[in-house]
C-alpha cells in the first residue's frame, strides 16, 4: 500500500469511502460518475469486495481519474466472519496510510455494513441504485442488511423513480435520484467517428444493445425476432454475466463483441439504426432505470424497449420510446423506428435531455448529504452537551473593597 498526501483544497471536506459491489474497472455506470464528480471536491476512496486470490491478506490501492481504488486481497477458505475481520483489518490500514478520520461512508451493498462497525463517520449515505435482493445470486441475509442500514443511513438515494416509490415508506429522508446522462459524451455519435472494426464489417440495419447481458435480458425475444428478421444485424455489447453464454441467441445476425470501452460507445452507436432494450419481466428487472435510455436517445438512436416501468413512464409516454413486449410488437416498433418518421422521437427528445446531466444530479446529492451530515453533526453536539448548564464557581468569592 502507498500512502498519499492529502490535498490542501480537500482538507476541508470529510473525506468519502465509497463500498460497492461494482468493480471500478466494470462497465461505466452510475458509481463511476458520481465518485469521480465528488473526487474534485474531497478524497474519496472506493472500496471494492475482495478478490480471494492471495496467500497472505493484503490490499491494493491505485488511481483512476482522481479516486483511489482500494481492492483487498484475501487467502481462500476464510469463513464469512473471517473475511469480515480481515478486510476490517485492512481498511484500518487504509484509514492509518491516508490519515482518513470521521469519513462520509457511502454504500453501494448493505453487505458492507460490518466491514465499518464501529467507525466514527460523518455521515451515511445508502444509493440504491438497484433492488439487488432480486437478482440472481444475491447474497444470503442481504434483506435484513438492507433493514439494518435503513436504520443508520443518514440519507438514502433510488436509482429510479419506481424504486423510491417501493422503498418511500422506510426512510425519513429517501429521494428519487435517476440515472442521468453525459449529454454531450453521447452527441458524439452524431459527428463523425471512426468506425470501430469489429462493426464495420457487420451489414445494415443494425439494431445496438449496450451492457450487461445477465438475467435480465429477455432472451427468448430476441432468439425469436433476429429468427424472423435474417436481414436485421443484432450488435450486442457488454459482458455476459450470471448466465451461461450457450443459451443465448447464437445465430449469424448476432453479433457479441463484448464489453467496449465508455469513451468508446459513441462510436458503436454511430453505426446503429435502432438501440434496443429488450428486458425481461422479473424480479431483477421490477425496479430497474435504464441509464441507457437517455443514452441512446443522446446518440440519436431511436429506441426500442419492452415495457419496463421507469422507461414506459416517462419516455413512453412522451412518445421518446417505441414500448413493445410481444414479439410481434416488437418488430412492428423496429420497422416502425427503421423510417424516416422513426426518428421524429429522437428530435423531440432534445428538450427533455436539456434538463438531465450528471453534475446537476451529482449537485442535488451533495446538496442533501451536506444537509443530512451538518444535522448529524449537530446532534452529536448536542448529544456530547452536559444535560444542565454548568456555572464556573470560583473556590474563593472576592472579598468587597467597599
Amino acid at each position: 500500500m502507498t500512502t498519499s498526501f492529502r490535498p490542501a483544497a480537500a482538507a476541508a471536506a470529510a473525506d468519502l469511502l465509497c463500498f460497492s459491489h461494482l468493480r471500478w474497472t466494470y462497465v461505466f455506470q452510475r458509481p463511476q460518475h458520481l465518485m469521480v464528480r465528488f473526487s474534485r471536491t474531497r478524497r474519496v476512496f472506493f472500496v471494492e469486495e475482495p478478490l480471494f486470490d492471495a496467500e497472505r491478506a493484503h490490499v491494493t490501492v491505485s488511481t483512476s481519474n482522481g479516486v483511489h481504488v482500494v481492492v483487498p486481497h484475501l487467502p481462500q477458505g476464510l469463513d464469512a466472519g473471517g473475511a469480515i475481520a480481515a478486510q476490517r483489518r485492512l481498511l484500518d490500514c487504509v484509514l492509518a496510510g491516508y490519515e482518513i478520520e470521521r469519513p462520509i461512508v457511502w454504500l453501494y451493498t448493505p453487505m458492507a455494513l460490518p466491514i465499518f462497525e464501529g467507525l466514527e463517520v460523518s455521515g451515511i449515505v445508502y444509493d440504491c441504485m438497484d433492488e439487488l435482493a432480486g437478482f440472481a445470486g444475491a447474497p444470503q441475509g442481504l434483506r435484513e442488511r438492507e433493514q439494518a442500514l435503513l436504520r443508520r443511513a443518514d440519507v438514502v438515494f433510488t436509482g429510479g423513480v419506481s424504486l423510491y416509490e417501493a422503498k418511500k415508506r422506510l426512510h425519513r429522508n429517501i429521494h428519487p435520484m435517476p440515472s442521468s446522462v453525459d449529454v454531450a459524451h453521447f452527441r458524439r455519435a452524431r459527428g463523425r467517428c471512426q468506425p470501430p472494426l469489429d462493426q464495420r464489417r457487420i451489414a445494415r440495419p443494425r439494431l445496438g444493445f449496450c451492457g450487461v447481458i445477465d438475467e435480465r435480458m429477455n432472451i427468448e425475444l430476441v432468439q425469436a425476432v433476429a429468427e424472423r428478421n435474417p436481414a436485421w444485424q443484432f450488435v450486442m455489447l457488454g459482458p455476459v454475466c450470471k448466465i451461461d453464454p450457450e443459451s443465448l441467441p447464437r445465430r449469424e445476425n448476432v453479433h457479441y463483441l463484448g464489453m467496449k470501452a465508455y469513451d468508446d460507445l459513441p462510436a458503436y452507436m454511430a453505426g446503429w439504426d435502432v438501440a434496443l432494450m429488450p428486458f425481461a419481466h422479473n424480479d431483477a428487472t421490477r425496479y430497474i432505470s435504464p441509464t441507457k435510455t437517455p443514452e441512446y436517445l443522446a446518440a440519436g438512436c431511436p429506441v426500442v424497449s419492452t415495457s419496463i416501468r421507469d422507461v414506459v413512464r416517462p419516455y413512453g409516454e412522451l412518445g421518446l420510446v417505441e414500448i413493445a413486449d410481444s414479439v410481434e410488437e416488437f418488430e412492428a416498433a423496429v420497422r416502425r423506428s427503421l423510417t424516416p418518421a422513426g426518428r421524429d422521437a429522437v428530435k423531440r427528445a432534445e428538450a427533455f435531455l436539456s434538463r438531465l446531466s450528471w453534475d446537476q444530479t451529482f449537485a442535488s446529492m451533495h446538496r442533501l448529504i451536506e444537509e443530512a451530515v451538518g444535522q448529524q453533526a449537530q446532534t452529536r453536539i448536542e448529544e456530547e452537551r452536559p444535560a444542565r448548564p454548568v456555572s464556573f464557581v470560583p473556590a474563593f468569592a472576592p472579598q468587597s473593597t467597599m
